[in-house]
């Protein structure tokens, strides 16, 4: 479909690329990597035509669509989302408006004989033949349905775009292309500003896109099911692999360390060449040979290996001093904004030693919820920390606090402690400043430079209580894995807001959910929790136009309920809305019981063998109700479902 010839990208200091060929098929499900500054979003621009290569050619059929996210979204309208949308396909937007014309000429019209008027109504079945075929009928409950996926409110979807956060702005234009249906969609870090949920939507929707998608993310999980091929721009080349991104990663350190073993061997050799020539040079009659050999290893093509010092670094963040058996403790807690109410009622203890994912949709208030236990914003209830807590706290904002003086090192050297001192370049190398990056002073660095930045300082920070609020925002996917690996040997507590599935696998031990303004606690890691909301929110996330179809295909088959057995179905559905509604009591009752004999537990002195035995079995017997009631949740919401 689309073909790149010899293209290249020359800038003042040298090419970014050059002399790159590849063919992207129909239906291409690809995801672009290689390091930050590579050029994988000029590449992007490159396809999409946002802008032309210094040399070579890129071939695209005429009548190609190409639907281009970037990162830097733009959108300035008192359009309400849904209108931004709605008006967005100018096919089906002058169509409509013909129909309309068409329908209000034929209403004012009495000459239903004349060749006028069906010459009218010829033009006007042709129209409505044509709006069909481009799923005219379809395309409002289209829009609504992508809405709701990707993170917005029925409220929200009439609100004037004007009024959204960046972020809100960057969903709105992804749901705009997705909508249109172009031929290929250009995805540059879609998931940076989406929700957990929303990501899972969005991944689903593309896996089974018919068109081509090419995708730069730095989410491994969202690139493995979303893309088949994985094209790296390093070096100034591409590499192009048949597999998704984490086959492409293990095929690509396989070669890698070939390469290492053929780089060796060179080397071996080109000392070996620099002997005799350093030899033989000084004897008239070995000089010729000597001259040989020099202009042999002129020839030599060098090997080069990528330097994959960052993926194998491991750091420990240093613990201050050991807290209490509690770091804290909140109490009647809430905030509401206005007439908003974000949550209220939160009681619960953090105990030492707990690793905790904040997760729920934007805007529902987790990062309200990390100022309240930071003290930074007022609201209802009280906040308590525990005895000997030392906390470090990384805010969205966090690079606002940076000193414009200083440089990158004398930033982190300000802060480090210990043994990690000797390797201060290393760790600012993990988060991406390498070489002359670590002598730039922080007033010249980017957006995401001092972002990346302030949690590096901050991790470097001797601490026993960790609040990190969108930690992996401009991270790359090796650097990630550097920070994960860090907070997994951390032997302090910590509460980490992120939408990386991947980052939070095996990283935490609890969940804390904040959805319809109530703070959630689940004993089970990111896998469970989002398999279950994709079990159990079937119904809820049933886009429109399928709920449509499936009263069609129900009506069509004869199966329309009679008197009595709506009745009988409304009696079902009270009843396990009952069941469900007292399981989930009993559910929070129970949890509530485990988290106290958690504490219990942790104190208990086994050398009473009759007392140890007792208070264990009572923990199991609340263990097993727990499992049960959950078990009648589940029957009931499935239940629920299918009555529907």
């Amino acid at each position: 479909m689309i073909n790149l010839e010899q293209v290249g990208v020359h800038l003042p200091q040298g090419y970014l690329f050059k002399e790159i060929s590849l063919q992207i098929n129909d239906g291409d499900k690809i995801g672009l990597v290689g390091k930050n500054g590579a050029g994988k979003s000029t590449m992007l621009k490159l396809i999409s035509g946002h802008s032309s290569p210094s040399e070579g050619r890129i071939h695209k059929p005429k009548d190609c669509t190409i639907g281009y996210l970037t990162q830097d979204i733009k959108i300035d309208t008192k359009q309400s989302v849904f209108d931004y949308l709605l008006k967005s396909n100018v096919t089906l937007t002058n169509l409509n408006s013909r129909i309309d014309q068409i329908n209000q000429a034929l209403v004012e019209r009495t000459d239903y004989e004349s060749s006028e008027y069906l010459v009218m109504l010829d033009e006007l079945n042709e129209l409505n033949h044509e709006f069909s075929l481009n799923e005219g009928f379809l395309w409002e409950e289209k829009i609504t349905s992508t809405l709701l996926g990707l993170g917005f409110s029925d409220l929200e979807l009439h609100r004037s775009l004007d009024t959204f956060s960046g972020g809100w702005k960057m969903r709105a234009e992804l749901a705009k292309i997705l909508v249109n249906s172009p031929d290929v969609i250009l995805l540059d870090e879609p998931t940076n500003h989406l929700d957990i949920l929303s990501i899972a939507w969005l991944e689903n929707y593309l896996k089974n896109y018919p068109g081509g998608v090419i995708v730069i993310s730095h989410d491994r999980l969202f690139l493995d099911n979303v893309t088949k091929r994985t094209l790296e721009i390093s070096k100034g080349g591409i590499l192009d692999f048949a597999y998704a991104y984490s086959k492409y990663k293990a095929l690509r350190a396989e070669e890698i360390e070939r390469m290492g073993h053929a780089k060796k061997q060179q080397d071996k050799e080109i000392k070996h060449t620099e002997e005799l020539i350093n030899k033989f040079r000084a004897k008239k009659n070995k000089a010729a040979f000597a001259q040989s050999l020099i202009k042999k290893l002129e020839k030599t093509e060098r090997i080069q290996l990528e330097d994959d010092s960052i993926a194998n670094m491991k750091i420990r963040f240093p613990l201050s001093i050991q807290p209490g058996k509690w770091v804290l403790e909140m109490e009647d807690m809430g905030k509401t904004f206005g007439k908003k109410k974000l949550f209220d009622g939160v009681n619960l203890t953090v105990g030492k030693g707990e690793k905790i994912a904040l997760l729920g949709a934007n805007g529902t208030g987790k990062s309200t919820l990390l100022k309240r236990i930071m003290g930074d914003l007022d609201g209802q209830g009280t906040v308590t920390y525990g005895y000997n807590v030392n906390i470090m706290y990384f805010a969205q904002d966090q690079a606002a606090s940076l000193d414009n003086m200083l440089t990158v090192l004398e930033t982190v050297d300000q802060t480090a402690k210990g043994e990690i001192r000797k390797n201060l370049r290393g760790v600012l190398g993990a988060f991406l400043f390498q070489g002359e990056d670590v002598d730039k002073r922080v007033s010249v660095l980017s957006g995401g430079e001092r972002a990346r930045l302030a949690l590096c300082q901050l991790l470097l920070s001797p601490s026993n209580f960790l609040i990190l609020d969108e930690p992996t925002n401009h991270l790359d996917i090796q650097s990630k894995e550097v920070l994960k690996q860090a907070l997994k040997s951390y032997e302090g507590t910590f509460i980490v807001v992120s939408h990386d599935r991947e980052f939070l696998d095996g990283l935490t031990n609890r969940i804390w959910e904040i959805e319809n303004q109530e703070l959630r606690i689940q004993h089970f890691g990111v896998k469970e929790f989002l398999k279950r909301k994709a079990e159990f929110s079937t119904n809820k996330k049933t886009p429109i136009a399928e709920k449509r179809v499936h009263a069609l295909e129900a009506n069509s088959s004869d199966t329309k309920r009679t008197y009595e057995e709506e009745k009988e179905r409304k009696r079902l559905k009270n009843k396990l809305n009952n069941q469900l509604n007292k399981s989930e009591k009993k559910i929070d009752e129970l949890e509530r019981e485990i988290k106290k004999q958690d504490l219990v537990i942790a104190e208990l002195d086994y050398s009473d063998k009759e007392l140890a035995d007792k208070v264990v079995s009572a923990y199991k017997e609340l263990k097993l109700n727990l499992d049960q009631q959950m078990q009648l949740w589940e029957e009931a919401s499935e239940g629920l479902i299918e009555l529907e």
